[in-house]
């Protein structure tokens, strides 16, 4: 019933997902290494940060149970 007028949309879609990807503007290979270092430096950051928090209320929950 419907399968005909499904086999016709596919090729114009995959022709539009071609044309589409054309239009990307990829970064260049400098770029990317730039802000994936970033990315791994601020996670790192951020997950010591996170460890040094958690610590200090560790040790303060503990403190106060400990009262």
């Amino acid at each position: 019933m419907g399968d005909s007028a499904e086999k016709k949309a596919r090729p114009s879609f995959f022709k539009g997902v071609k044309s589409e990807f054309k239009k990307i503007s990829w970064p260049d290979r400098q770029s990317t290494v730039k802000q994936s270092v970033v990315v791994v430096a601020i996670s790192v950051v951020v997950g010591v940060l996170i460890a040094v928090l958690d610590y200090v209320i560790q040790y303060g929950v503990n403190f106060l149970t400990s009262l």
